[in-house]
């Protein structure tokens, strides 16, 4: 079976399921310029005065998109 998973993809997955961390929040965001919300890690800085790092794991499912499987069927 093909897939787009990749192992990045496995890992943030796995840390959001296994409970170990608690850096997780959902974001407020635009996806191609429409509102959007999306699943991000948030990192403090390294530095005080540093700014925050914010990292996209998950992007939420917003109405114009279209999920379909590989061979273009919808979900």
């Amino acid at each position: 079976m093909s897939t787009h998973i990749c192992p990045e993809d496995i890992s943030a997955f796995e840390a959001l399921t296994s409970g170990e961390h608690d850096n997780f929040a959902l974001f407020s965001c635009f996806l191609n310029g429409e509102p959007a919300v999306a699943i991000v890690a948030v990192t403090p800085p390294l530095k005080k005065g540093g700014e925050y790092q914010i990292t996209p794991l998950f992007v939420g499912v917003t109405g114009d998109m279209v999920l379909t499987d590989h061979e273009g069927q919808a979900a």
